[in-house]
């Protein structure tokens, strides 16, 4: 029996916040959606996740939530991380870091892993096993699973497609998160897997990333650090939806909803 695994962008701030709330809970009934995967570092003011975000991503039917190299920027997320089974930080951190980076679930009679994994290009501060290294011991490791869906949080484009072909026919999909910049390569790959480079970010297209344009300008003109600011210009849905049948994906297509800013900031002031 075939799945459907929606991937959901990148979540940025109130804005993505608030477009998740708005769009997935109708859009997953109405696709019969089988399982939801976002990644949720930059849910909390665009740099990190909190406790209660996290929390509120999964009341909203976000079954598993990733984290990348911003995954312990809030610090009220550690307790949780140690002991929620929805939550995975990138697996190739070192053993003691809290948390878990792989989950097994089972849904329709198939055993499925949702693997969460980070880059080493540009991450240059953080001690890491080899992601390729890594996702290989898992395979060899987790042998009893029908269905590996992968989301690696990598800075370059090289190092997610190398990725993709690395595991291509061994698991049913893998996705690219970190640069919020929604590509258009979305395919199933010669031996079977679906890909996407990036999948974007739920939150402000008219932004840098989420933020507003004039401080993240005013920032590369001068030098000068500043805090970034949210905004909700133009908010949209984005991500890939992917239907598989174990290790075998079927088809894979890039999903964009856009959220108007009326409704947005109406939401604002409710919260």
């Amino acid at each position: 029996m075939s799945l459907k695994v929606l991937f959901l962008g990148e979540i940025v701030g109130r804005a993505g916040l608030t477009a998740v709330k708005k769009f997935l809970p109708a859009f997953r009934t109405q696709e019969k959606i089988d399982l939801v995967i976002a990644n949720g570092e930059g849910t909390t003011g665009g740099f990190g996740l909190g406790k209660n975000h996290a929390l509120y991503l999964r009341k909203l039917g976000v079954d598993v939530v990733t984290v990348g190299e911003k995954g312990f920027f809030k610090k009220d997320l550690l307790e949780l991380m140690g002991k929620s089974s929805f939550l995975l930080r990138p697996t190739n951190f070192s053993p003691e870091v809290p948390g878990r980076g792989f989950r097994i679930m089972e849904i329709n009679g198939q055993k499925i892993a949702v693997i969460s994994l980070l880059g080493q290009n540009g991450f240059t501060r953080i001690h890491l096993n080899n992601p390729f290294q890594t996702i290989d011991r898992l395979f060899e490791k987790l042998k009893d699973i029908d269905m590996f869906l992968i989301e690696f949080h990598a800075a370059t484009t090289a190092e997610k497609q190398a990725m993709a072909f690395f595991v291509d026919g061994k698991a049913a999909a893998v996705v690219g998160t970190h640069s919020k910049a929604l590509t258009s390569d979305a395919e199933i790959l010669p031996k079977g897997t679906g890909r996407l480079t990036d999948n974007g970010r739920c939150g402000s297209l008219q932004s840098v990333g989420g933020f507003l344009p004039s401080v993240e300008i005013e920032k590369f003109l001068t030098g000068v650090p500043a805090r970034s600011r949210e905004t909700v210009a133009g908010t949209e849905i984005q991500g890939v939806l992917f239907e598989a049948e174990g290790n075998r994906c079927l088809s894979a297509e890039i999903l964009r909803r856009p959220v108007t800013v009326a409704d947005i900031a109406k939401e604002e002031e409710e919260c």
